[in-house]
């Protein structure tokens, strides 16, 4: 299954709401990257993903989470990451990606962190 990505704006901050598996492989690999770019060339460096939809998510997938967050970190932004399920969380805490990205429960915090 692809990915599905939904955008919202609130204020200066992007919100995409991710649903289906992050596997990679076209066209997951293209559309996630390519969203954040149109969102870096509208001017808002500020992004929260929203994972609550998302079940699965192997090592190409986190790569393109790093992929986006490093071309958020170079015009000054960030990436966040909202709602993720116990499965995927456990994977970040193995590569220690945890480390890296923001991470909160709920949508909400991780807006309200920026």
């Amino acid at each position: 299954m692809k990915i599905k990505i939904k955008k919202e704006t609130k204020g200066d901050i992007a919100i995409l709401h991710l649903k289906g598996d992050m596997l990679g492989g076209p066209p997951s690999s293209e559309t996630f990257p390519e969203e954040i770019k149109k969102i870096i060339e509208e001017g808002i460096n500020k992004v929260v993903v929203d994972l609550e939809k998302v079940k699965r998510m192997n090592s190409t997938g986190l790569g393109i989470l790093m992929q986006c967050y490093t071309s958020l970190k170079n015009k000054n932004g960030n990436l966040k990451l909202a709602s993720i399920n116990k499965s995927i969380l456990g994977v970040l805490v193995l590569t220690k990606l945890n480390t890296i990205f923001d991470i909160y429960e709920t949508l909400e915090e991780a807006l309200s962190s920026f």
